[in-house]
């Protein structure tokens, strides 16, 4: 049924507003090609707020959200969308919603590939008992090796929520824990095991490990040099 001139003035000042530059063709070719389930029209709408989503997740996380809710409002049954809101959702701190998002993206495409982030949204949550079952769970999963490195840095996390700082240490430890490793995650998990390391007080082997972290993160995305040089200096 066609909308009257109320409803469509209503549903326009509704819709955040986009950014000049925002183009559909920027939006990855999977994530365009689940919205071609949609009209034409509506797609682009939804992947143009898609790709101001993700454009704005850093700097204007609120504003991200805005976009991504917008989108979902207009297809909430294509898995790429509830993806988009639960993990800017995350990346906003808004914990509850973004694990309801990933949740209903785990049922609607049964993968775990954001296994860790809503354990670690659990966790968040106050819930590291949770974050831990499910780690447990999907060790009998042949998981991305990425995803799981990923959930042992949240599942050691959780331990240590629960006092358990031995156990948080020694559950990162493994064979990708090696100092010479240069994979995408190496960095982030040499890091994790300094800061668990840290919290057990074992502070010289964590200054080394975030040593090791620093020289791994080819791209400063932790702050592990200057961890380091605090802990040295404490």
């Amino acid at each position: 049924m066609p909308l009257d001139d109320e409803s469509l003035a209503k549903q326009l000042l509704e819709a955040p507003e986009l950014p000049e530059d925002v183009d559909f063709a920027d939006l990855d070719e999977e994530a365009r090609r689940e919205l071609r389930t949609l009209p034409r029209a509506l797609a682009e709408t939804v992947g143009k707020h898609l790709v101001a989503a993700g454009e704005l997740v850093d700097a204007d996380p609120e504003a991200a959200l805005k976009h991504a809710r917008y989108a979902k409002a207009k297809a909430a049954r294509v898995p790429i969308v509830r993806e988009a809101l639960g993990l800017v959702s995350y990346h906003a701190g808004n914990w509850a919603e973004a694990l309801s998002e990933l949740r209903a993206v785990r049922r609607m495409t049964r993968t775990d590939s954001h296994i860790a982030v809503i354990a670690d949204a659990e966790r968040a949550l106050g819930r590291p008992e949770r974050a831990l079952d499910l780690a447990k769970e999907a060790k009998a999963q042949r998981l991305p090796r990425d995803v799981e490195i990923e959930l042992r840095i949240v599942a050691a996390g959780a331990r240590r929520d629960l006092g358990q700082l031995d156990a948080a240490v020694v559950s990162l430890q493994g064979p990708d824990l090696n100092p010479a490793s240069r994979e995408p995650w190496s960095a982030r998990l040499f890091y994790a095991y300094a800061d668990n390391l840290a919290a057990a007080g074992r502070r010289d082997e964590a200054v080394k490990w975030f040593l090791h972290a620093a020289e791994a993160d080819e791209n400063d995305e932790t702050d592990a040099a200057e961890r380091a040089a605090e802990l040295s200096n404490a």
